[in-house]
């Protein structure tokens, strides 16, 4: 039972880290990503992430990276957990041009994993969006031993700030059929805006 008691602790410590309400969903949705009719959007430049953190939400298989009080920068949540189904699926909130398909690198603690993406519409922006099977080795890349980064064609380089939060999610969509629900705590709902919790 250490694990999921272990994993309730890591959320509610994410949740308690700072003043500032963790990064949000809902601002991203102020900021156009419609790429121009006459060709692909122009790439972006790296995102400076000093201070982005990992941060639990209202869906307690669900975690968000980004600066707090900024738009979310990357999401990663469990579907299906514990069961051979089980995945993870993996959103890069940067511009993504209609009907593209890339290939989303993910880096670190001695692994590299290469998931397909497709551009995906949320709250009318178009984001990348990929799954993979949970037990797929690559999303050990995300332990906390060591900072990993993203990397999507035009979206710049992504650096993770490491944290315990992203691996612990992993393991626990991972989990056992039978073993117990691991209890991953949402964040305080008065500190996350709704729309963070909104339809994927």
């Amino acid at each position: 039972m250490r694990g999921p008691l272990a994993l309730a602790a890591l959320a509610g410590l994410a949740v308690l880290a700072g003043c500032k309400p963790p990064p949000t969903d809902s601002a991203a949705a102020r900021v156009s990503l419609i790429a121009p009719a006459e060709g692909p959007s122009e790439p972006i430049a790296s995102p400076d992430v000093t201070g982005a953190v990992w941060a639990s939400t209202g869906n307690p298989l669900r975690l968000v990276y980004g600066i707090p009080g900024q738009p979310v920068l990357l999401a990663l949540e469990c579907l299906d957990p514990k069961g051979p189904e089980a995945r993870l699926r993996i959103t890069r909130h940067a511009p993504a041009d209609p009907g593209a398909s890339a290939i989303l690198a993910l880096i670190g603690n001695g692994y590299i994993g290469r998931f397909p993406v497709d551009a995906a519409s949320r709250k009318g922006q178009r984001v990348w969006k990929g799954e993979a099977a949970a037990l797929t080795p690559e999303w050990d890349a995300l332990k906390p031993e060591r900072e990993a980064t993203v990397t999507v064609p035009g979206a710049g380089l992504l650096k993770l700030n490491p944290s315990p939060l992203p691996m612990a999610l992993v393991d626990a969509c991972r989990a056992s059929p039978t073993a117990a629900p691991p209890p991953l705590a949402p964040a305080d709902p008065g500190s996350i805006p709704a729309a963070a919790d909104a339809a994927r």
